[in-house]
């Protein structure tokens, strides 16, 4: 008796216990997963170049389990995009699909997606897909996919070996180095893109020209599209590629509205004879980067209407050679490490001359000029002409290498410093070098020797501000003027 009775109880409790096991899983059709993003956006991306990998989670907070019959992209793989749900490949070899799913209540799932987008035959293709979530109730869930797609000429250790011209036709990617040969010259024409790979650099033993224009400057950067942080894209990061190299023997290299961001050096300058010019830059921007801005070595270069910003290292550093720098903006915000170095930096290892007219020298510190001479039988002959610098005042017999400069005034935070610019935004790592309506720069350059354009292509007024951009005003009639 006792032992029928036993086998009773245990049939009870096994039937209450499968019972309890089917009710953990509902076919209720208002039963729903939630998502953490109902579409994963690649934004733009380079056509058969790999992404960086996106996620998302998918959480049941409902009050009971949820079967998944299938897991599928909707377009398998037309579209390049590349899945992964809680730790399973959507692939050629699952029929881009997985089967038989469960989620439990207060459960989740991590899903991974990716996108290498095929050759593309137009210049940008909108690209869209599906994940589709096929509950056992016959509810389906979909998460969108989407990216557009950019046609690229992909350059692999690629050498110049003449006379060769880039255009804007198409974005250029730059995987391991791309290398003038000596002899050689090539030509970036306007609007003209280069993105390089974060071993890539470029190495000049023949010529560069780059001539951008104020509407269309050519621009290289690093190749990543994505973002670090939502409020931070990797071409806001420096030390995203390896900058410009310029050997000795290379010459008459040109830069004209040009844009090189985000680098480790951005340019380094070598030459052998500084008798001969070997680097002219004109209305072009070096910013953010995790060496030095511009490095010169003994080389003659000439540097109008720039903008040297933001660099771990000296925005423009100086071993010998001849260096003159004309309306120019020397800025040392660089956000990223308190040990920057200085916006000017100079010595005379080899014979040095150097002079700045009309330009801006200035940063966080309260001393962001340094000038040794390293050599005593090296000269060392350098000036400064109607310049705004953040350094101290010079001893009286050093005055006569200072004409009309002003010295900024460390303690009037409102003069001088950031407050010369527009933005110096730390917070959002965002930055407008344009001059602010305090900064004693405008109206401060010399008349005679300022330039006649500033780095935008704006014609300067008759009285000239220093540094690479001019001060102006807008009015009610449309006009900018001073």
């Amino acid at each position: 008796m006792k032992t029928i009775r036993l086998l009773f109880v245990t049939v009870l409790c096994c039937a209450a216990l499968a019972s309890c096991t089917d009710d953990d899983f509902t076919t209720n059709t208002s039963a729903r997963l939630t998502f953490g993003a109902d579409t994963i956006r690649f934004d733009t991306v380079f056509a058969t170049v790999p992404t960086a990998t996106r996620t998302f989670w998918v959480f049941n907070k409902g009050d009971a389990g949820i079967r998944l019959t299938s897991v599928r992209l909707e377009g398998g793989n037309q579209k390049g995009f590349r899945v992964n749900v809680d730790g399973s490949y959507l692939g050629t070899s699952t029929g881009f699909q997985l089967n038989d799913l469960e989620v439990r209540k207060g459960d989740s799932l991590r899903v991974f997606v990716e996108l290498t987008s095929p050759t593309q035959t137009a210049d940008f293709t909108e690209l869209t897909d599906a994940l589709v979530f096929q509950h056992e109730s016959g509810v389906e869930q979909r998460v969108v996919l989407t990216a557009t797609a950019w046609q690229a000429r992909i350059l692999n250790d690629y050498h110049v070996s003449g006379d060769e011209t880039f255009t804007a036709e198409q974005p250029i990617i730059v995987r391991g180095n791309l290398t003038i040969n000596e002899g050689a010259t090539l030509t970036l024409t306007a609007g003209t893109q280069l993105y390089f790979n974060s071993n890539a650099g470029m190495h000049v033993y023949g010529r560069l020209v780059s001539q951008g224009t104020p509407d269309h400057n050519v621009v290289l950067r690093g190749d990543r599209l994505d973002r670090m942080f939502d409020y931070l894209p990797y071409d806001g990061v420096s030390g995203q590629w390896r900058g410009i190299t310029i050997y000795e023997g290379s010459y008459d290299n040109l830069l004209q509205y040009t844009d090189i961001h985000s680098t480790m050096d951005g340019i380094s300058v070598t030459s052998n004879n500084p008798e001969r010019r070997t680097l002219t830059m004109e209305q072009s921007t070096v910013h953010n980067c995790q060496g030095h801005g511009l490095k010169s070595v003994n080389a003659d270069v000439r540097v109008v209407n720039c903008q040297l910003t933001n660099t771990l290292g000296d925005c423009l550093h100086v071993e010998g050679g001849r260096v003159v720098v004309n309306n120019s903006t020397l800025a040392q915000f660089y956000p990223f490490d308190s040990a920057r170095g200085y916006a000017l930096y100079f010595d005379n290892t080899t014979p040095l001359i150097i002079a700045l007219h009309n330009s801006i020298v200035t940063g966080y510190a309260d001393d962001v000029l340094q000038g040794t001479q390293t050599e005593e039988n090296n000269a060392f002959d350098y000036g400064f002409a109607h310049c705004m610098l953040r350094t101290p005042k010079p001893e009286e017999d050093k005055m006569e290498r200072f004409i009309e400069v002003i010295f900024e005034d460390v303690d009037d935070q409102d003069k001088g410093g950031q407050a010369n610019f527009m933005r110096i935004d730390i917070d959002s790592l965002r930055y407008d070098f344009q001059l602010s309506d305090s900064t004693l720069a405008i109206n401060a350059a010399n008349v005679s020797t300022a330039v006649s354009i500033d780095r935008m292509g704006r014609q300067r007024d008759e009285k000239p501000d220093m540094g690479c951009f001019e001060k102006l005003m807008p009015t009610t009639d449309g006009i900018r003027r001073r």
